[in-house]
C-alpha cells in the first residue's frame, strides 16, 4: 500500500476516533469512499460510492446510517482536521504587515427539482435566483512549500428549509465578527454591500466595491448664504462616470501611489475617512477608506473597501489571497461528483467537509476499489 494511502487513513482516523462507537468507523469509510474518488464515479449516489470502494452491503448500510442518523458535527471534524494540519507545522498562514487573509465565500449546490426546498440563490448562468442548497465557507489562507493553500476554519450550513442567500449572507457574517482572530482581516469579494458589513461589526475588513461605489467626507461642507443648511457630507466618485450625454467628473484623490507587483506597476489612488453616501454627518459611524487600483494586465481598474489602517499594497495582496476560498467548493462539486448528488433528506443536501491535504503535501488518490491493505484497515 502506497505512503500516502496509509497517510490518508491515519488522518481520517484521527478525525473520527472521538466520535461514538460504531459512528466513527462507519463516518471513516464514508470519508475513504470521498478521498478515494469513488462519489465522482458514482455521480454522487453515497451507495454507489461504498460499493465501488469494496465495502460489503452491511457496512454500505452502516455508513449510510451513520451519516443520516449519527451523533456528529461538521464543525467538530474540521476542527480535529485543522488541529492536525496545525500541529505539523508545514502550513503557515499568509501574513502581510501584521495582517492574516481570512476568506469567505457563498455557494450553493443547485436543486431546481428538489421538492419541499424553498431556498433560493444567484445562479450566474441563468442570470435569476433559483431553487439551491446554499452554505458558506470560511477559510485561513496560507502556504506549504510557498504553495497558497486555504485550511478550513468553518463551514456555516442551511438550517431552514426557506433560507434565502440574504439570510444565509446574514449569518455568515454574524459568524465572521465572533470568529475573527487578533490577527485576521476578513476579505470578501463583490456580492456583499458596505452597509451589511458594519452593520455586523466587524472589526477588520477589505471588500471589493462596484465601480460607481460612493462615500461621503464625513465633515459638513462649508454653510451657504442661502438655503437649509447641509446634513450630509460632501460625495467622493472615485471613477468618472457618464449620465446620458453628462459627464461626471471623480473627485480628486486623497493619496496618489505606486508600487510593484510581479514585475508590474500598480498605481493607487486612495480616499480616506469616509462614510457611507445614505449616512449623514450626524449618523456617522465607522469610516473607511477607498483604494482603487490600476494594473496594466486589465482595461478595468479595482474598487476595494477597508476600514484599515495600512498600506495600500497590503490591503491589495490581502485582497488577492482570497480566491483560494474558492477550491473547497469546486473540488466537492466536481472532484466528489456532488455537483450532481442524489439526495432526498434535507439535511444531507450540504456536503461533508473534505481532506485536501496530507501532511502538508499534495496526494492524488485515483479511483476506484479499496486495495487490500487498505480495505483491512478500515475494517
Amino acid at each position: 500500500m502506497s505512503i500516502a494511502i496509509t497517510r490518508t487513513i491515519q488522518v481520517l482516523e484521527e478525525i473520527v476516533k472521538v466520535l461514538p462507537m460504531g459512528t466513527n468507523l462507519a463516518l471513516l469509510q464514508l470519508m475513504w469512499a470521498m478521498a478515494n474518488g469513488s462519489f465522482l464515479k458514482s455521480r454522487g449516489a453515497v451507495h454507489g460510492a461504498l460499493v465501488d470502494s469494496g465495502f460489503t452491503p452491511g457496512k454500505v448500510r452502516r455508513s449510510w446510517s451513520a451519516l443520516r442518523y449519527g451523533v456528529w458535527s461538521i464543525s467538530e471534524l474540521v476542527g480535529r482536521w485543522r488541529a492536525i494540519v496545525l500541529r505539523e507545522g508545514r502550513w503557515q498562514p499568509r501574513e502581510y504587515a501584521g495582517y492574516q487573509p481570512l476568506a469567505v465565500d457563498i455557494t450553493a449546490f443547485w436543486r431546481p427539482q428538489l421538492k419541499g426546498w424553498a431556498g433560493k440563490f444567484f445562479y450566474r448562468l441563468a442570470n435569476r435566483a433559483i431553487k439551491g442548497v446554499g452554505f458558506g465557507v470560511i477559510t485561513q489562507v496560507g502556504q506549504v512549500d510557498g504553495q497558497r493553500i486555504p485550511l478550513l476554519k468553518r463551514i456555516i450550513r442551511v438550517k431552514r428549509l426557506e433560507m434565502s442567500e440574504a439570510d444565509l449572507k446574514a449569518a455568515i457574517l454574524r459568524q465572521v465578527a465572533t470568529y475573527l482572530a487578533e490577527k485576521e482581516v476578513w476579505v470578501h469579494d463583490a456580492g456583499v454591500e458596505l452597509a451589511e458589513v458594519q452593520t455586523a461589526a466587524i472589526p477588520r475588513y477589505v471588500i471589493r466595491l462596484a465601480l460607481n461605489a460612493t462615500g461621503r467626507r464625513n465633515y459638513l461642507p462649508p454653510p451657504q448664504k442661502r438655503g437649509r443648511p447641509a446634513e450630509y457630507g460632501v460625495k467622493v466618485r472615485p471613477l468618472p462616470r457618464q449620465r446620458l450625454e453628462r459627464k461626471i467628473k471623480a473627485t480628486p484623490p486623497d493619496e496618489c501611489n505606486q508600487f510593484q507587483f510581479q514585475g508590474r506597476t500598480i498605481q493607487v489612488q486612495g480616499w480616506h475617512g469616509l462614510i457611507r453616501a445614505d449616512q449623514k454627518v450626524a449618523d456617522a459611524g465607522d469610516t473607511f477608506t477607498i483604494w482603487v487600483f490600476h494594473d496594466p494586465l486589465y482595461d478595468k481598474p479595482m474598487v476595494l473597501g477597508t476600514n484599515l489602517e495600512a498600506q495600500a499594497e497590503t490591503v491589495y495582496r490581502l485582497y488577492l489571497d482570497r480566491w483560494p476560498v474558492e477550491q473547497p467548493p469546486l473540488v466537492a462539486k466536481q472532484m466528489l461528483g456532488l455537483h450532481r448528488q442524489f439526495v432526498f433528506s434535507p439535511c444531507l443536501c450540504s456536503p461533508p467537509a473534505r481532506v485536501s491535504l496530507v501532511g502538508g503535501q499534495h496526494h492524488h488518490l485515483s479511483g476506484g476499489s479499496v486495495t487490500g491493505d487498505a480495505h483491512r484497515i478500515l475494517g
